[in-house]
């Protein structure tokens, strides 16, 4: 029985480790990137829009409110993408 506990314990640290692990990455990436705007796919986007509240609910692709994080320097090599927000209504 203690075996159990312990294996089960391990297993429940490594996930956990490896969840932390890999917010880290990404919170890494985001820091090193730029926000490109009018660049995703519907249901793709980043974070909240002006039209919604949430990430992951971009209602149309290339909706021009909605970004994505993206390296540093790429975004304006992305035709349809914009370092800048819109003003007003996102579509």
């Amino acid at each position: 029985m203690s075996n159990s506990k312990t294996f089960v314990t391990s297993t429940l640290a490594a996930v956990v480790a490896l969840g932390l692990a890999g917010n880290a990455q990404a919170a890494e990436k985001k820091a090193d990137g730029e926000k490109c705007y009018g660049v995703v796919k519907s249901g793709k986007n980043d974070c909240k829009t002006l039209s919604n509240a949430c990430a992951g609910h971009s209602m149309e692709d290339g909706q021009k409110d909605a970004f994505l994080v993206v390296p540093k320097g790429t975004c304006e090599r992305i035709v349809g993408g914009s370092l800048e927000a819109p003003q007003g209504g996102g579509k």
